[in-house]
């Protein structure tokens, strides 16, 4: 639809309260929006963009249709809006990125052998679920100190299938495993073990705190320091559980103290977490600034709690929310009990939102700060190389391979001087007779931007920069290569050192450029160039690993993974299965398919006399 025919339709809507969804020419929902009333809210988008900002204008530009949903009241629309934001995720809400909120520990009582596992969310599957107990790492120290305090397996072993059938793994042999895989530990003994880590999880520690404090007095008359230490930290750890578990259907924490700030091109949301009047934890996302202040501060807590499925009985807030009063008759309706959302005017409540917006102050100055330094690395380099565009996306490139075998390539992206780890790609390199390092990278950079030609997703962006692990004559190859295509992007190979350091850049004609003399933009080569290498060699590492494990059985015609499993199983090696007579091979496999293996390697005996 044309500008005009979408401000004639948005015109034509309601004064009723509902929902809007603005969708580009791809039909993508780029924009969901909650209105008291339609008509009025919609229009607005399509009047005087000059006063619009921004990203706002961008936004404009790209809506080539919008739908709406009349709702029966305001409170009908935010609950609307709030979860077609979340199915959507359009481009132009204020998004939180990490939505899992904090993870809990599920035990699946049913099964005769439960075990301890972290999940984001509590499930309606049957499960016991506990929790949240904090961050990721608290949660999985907490599972840890379980396991290994109670000596529960932390194998991938399932019980009772795997129960005798191999003896018991490093674990047992270390004691930190009861080797419960073993016929002599039975059910009943399995489920006393784990019925004291239940306890544990439901806020009884008392007696696991007095096992860790016998086990570590223990520790330290043997003289046995170190075990000691860890001893002591998992104490530590399970007497502040208490402390740091956060909420859950039975217990939940006092206050949550909100805090937000935003200038230039950061903003900060930030959560500050008490029980009994102590701090415990904190939240804080890094988001894009918005226009309006007090919108965006209102879709992050909407966010925040509903898609965490959990909230304190009083939230306190640097400011109201225009519809404050309605999403916490939503949090009622979903959590089950009432959440007071308040905006402190005195008291020590008011300091506790000060401290909030303290923390997200310093949390948004200090990613600018490092955003600053990375900006400085970067005009740095422009400098020294004479690009004439700020480098903000690099791409490094790298080949991987053994003797000219299993060849493949690395491609690292670095945007803004740090690891854009979703722009990374690997190559399997196709057609390569031997050891050819100029014809591989030829091929990679012929690969890459063949994709980039075509807008293929993943290749779309130009890269800034090329960097290249190479001398001269790496980079000329590929200019060459590049020039054939049409395409002219700066290319710099990446001259080594005694140390396998980038020490220089050096462009395809020849001239070098010294680095090491700049320690801000050595680092960062050099950071780029390992993380090249470690890519190229990870996956270099896989596919022979994958080739190695390919046996002789694989290629015998008939024989299929299970009767590969079969007959290891019975003969132990590959080599047993090849010496092995028609007879004995009958003994497990049915007489065409025992026939067909004693057949194969007949001929290849035959074929090396």
């Amino acid at each position: 639809m044309t500008f005009e025919e979408l401000r004639q339709k948005a015109r034509s809507l309601p004064l009723e309260p509902g929902v809007y969804l603005m969708h580009d020419a791809a039909g993508e929902v780029i924009y969901v929006g909650k209105a008291k009333k339609l008509r009025n809210r919609v229009s607005q988008y399509f009047q005087d963009t000059a006063s619009h900002t921004p990203k706002t204008r961008m936004m404009v530009s790209r809506i080539a249709d919008f739908d709406v949903i009349v709702a029966a009241s305001e409170f009908e629309a935010l609950v609307l809006e709030c979860s077609l934001i979340k199915r959507h995720q359009p481009k132009y809400n204020i998004l939180l990125k990490d939505d899992k909120g904090y993870p809990f520990v599920r035990i699946d009582l049913r099964e005769p052998y439960p075990s301890m596992r972290m999940e984001n969310r509590a499930l309606e599957d049957g499960a016991s679920y506990f929790g949240p107990f904090g961050a990721r790492n608290t949660t999985q120290y907490l599972l840890d100190t379980l396991r290994l305090t109670y000596k529960l397996p932390g194998c991938g072993k399932k019980f009772p299938r795997d129960i005798g059938k191999e003896r018991p793994c490093l674990n047992f042999q270390m004691g930190n495993c009861s080797g419960w895989c073993r016929p002599e530990c039975t059910q009943a003994q399995y489920a006393g073990v784990m019925d004291q880590a239940l306890r544990v999880l439901r806020g009884d520690n008392r007696e696991l705190v007095r096992l860790l404090r016998e086990q570590m007095n223990a520790a330290a008359e043997a003289m046995e320091f170190e075990r000691a230490a860890q001893l002591r930290d998992r104490l530590r750890a399970i007497e502040a559980l208490g402390q740091k578990q956060l909420v859950t259907a039975r217990s939940v924490a006092d206050t949550d103290a909100v805090g937000y700030f935003q200038s230039g091109s950061r903003a900060c949301f930030a959560v500050l977490h008490y029980v009994g009047g102590n701090l415990i934890d904190k939240d804080y996302e890094i988001v894009e600034p918005s226009e309006s202040e007090s919108e965006a501060f209102s879709a992050l807590v909407k966010q925040y709690y509903l898609t965490r499925r959990f909230a304190p009985k009083t939230v306190l807030l640097p400011m109201a929310m225009e519809d404050g009063a309605l999403f916490s008759q939503l949090l009622q309706k979903e959590l089950g009990r009432k959440v007071q959302l308040h905006v402190p005017q005195r008291g020590d409540n008011v300091r506790l939102v000060e401290l909030a917006m303290k923390n997200a102050r310093e949390e948004a100055q200090r990613l600018a700060s490092r955003e600053e330094k990375q900006l400085g690395r970067l005009c740095l380099l422009q400098d020294m190389t004479g690009l004439e565009a700020l480098p903000r996306r690099l791409e490094s490139y790298d080949i991987s391979n053994i003797a000219g075998t299993d060849m493949v390539a690395s491609m690292v992206v670095f945007k803004d001087g740090k690891p854009f780890k979703s722009g990374y790609r690997h190559f399997k390199l196709e057609n390569m007779d031997g050891q050819d390092d100029y014809g591989a990278m030829r091929q990679v950079l012929r690969r890459r931007f063949t994709h980039y030609q075509a807008g293929d997703r993943g290749f779309a962006e130009r890269p800034d920069a090329l960097l290249i692990d190479g001398g001269v004559n790496h980079a000329e190859s590929v200019r060459q290569e590049l020039c054939g295509m049409g395409i002219d992007i700066p290319i710099f190979g990446m001259v080594k050192d005694g140390r396998h350091r980038t020490r220089a850049l050096v462009t395809p004609d020849g001239r070098e450029i010294g680095i090491s003399g700049e320690q801000a933009v050595f680092s960062l080569i050099g950071q780029i160039q390992e993380e090249t290498h470690r890519f190229a060699i990870t996956y270099h590492k896989k596919l022979r690993s994958k080739r190695m494990k390919r046996s002789a059985l694989d290629d015998i015609p008939g024989i299929g993974p299970k009767r590969v499993q079969t007959l290891l199983k019975h003969f132990r090696s590959v080599e047993r299965i090849g010496a092995a007579s028609e007879e004995e091979l009958r003994q497990v496999l049915p007489r065409d398919a025992a026939k067909s293996v004693h057949d194969y390697f007949q001929k290849k005996r035959e074929e090396k006399e």
